[in-house]
């Protein structure tokens, strides 16, 4: 019984309540139009979803500071990095 009120109100917490709207041109509606026909996707809504926040946590992840990065130089470190 627990279970199932966790997974109820998990399932709360992601509902998508906030809307976004995008203006394409002709080309590219045309070309988002060739690419799920030909690729057999049912759902535009879940792939334009899916590849925006594919491209959100690629650029996240690229530029999360890593503990192996070269520090660059500041005030306090004058060693240039070549």
């Amino acid at each position: 019984m627990v279970e199932k009120r966790t997974a109820a109100q998990k399932e709360e917490k992601l509902l998508r309540n906030n809307r976004l709207s995008i203006m394409l041109n002709s080309r590219e509606a045309r070309a988002i139009g060739v690419y799920c026909s030909r690729y057999r996707i049912k759902n535009r809504s879940e792939f334009i979803r899916t590849t925006i926040m594919k491209a959100i946590i690629k650029r996240f992840d690229e530029e999360h500071p890593s503990l192996w990065e070269e520090m660059e130089p500041t005030l306090f470190n004058t060693k240039a990095v070549q």
